[in-house]
């Protein structure tokens, strides 16, 4: 890059760490705060709270961005295994097992639970997806 007129290197006009975005609410984020509108509603709030944070996380949450990992080998293997088997019971180990996989896969922190239909449908669920798009590009 070249220098200017007093020697120096001119500043980027680029941020060179971008928050990635989580959903449709950052992304609705970043917009309004490069067209200005975020600023112009801060100054019309006048320092009360106008539900900008709440409507981003509630956009997130509805429309996330979350693209998978890809599963390992061992991991593809065991999960093979698993839906497989047929079963309508797992064990502790299992479920340990299951969850470990679905958070290195999905960045995520679950934890084991007790109730049979929370894992079936934020863990088991989103796993066989992943899962049967393997079984699918074969």
């Amino acid at each position: 890059m070249p220098n200017n007129k007093s020697g120096k290197k001119p500043k980027s006009t680029t941020k060179s760490t971008k928050k990635v975005s989580r959903g449709l609410g950052d992304t609705i984020e970043k917009i309004t705060t490069a067209t200005g509108i975020k600023k112009a509603v801060e100054w019309l709030a006048d320092g009360k709270d106008c539900g900008c944070d709440a409507r981003r996380d509630y956009l997130n949450k509805l429309f996330p961005y979350n693209k998978p990992n890809c599963l390992l080998e061992q991991e593809y293997d065991y999960l093979k295994e698993y839906f497989s088997s047929g079963k309508n019971t797992i064990t502790a180990d299992t479920q340990r097992k299951i969850v470990s996989i679905y958070n290195r896969v999905f960045n995520d922190n679950k934890s084991t639970t007790n109730c049979s239909s929370c894992f079936r449908n934020r863990i088991h669920n989103n796993l066989l997806k992943v899962y049967n798009k393997y079984e699918s590009d074969k």
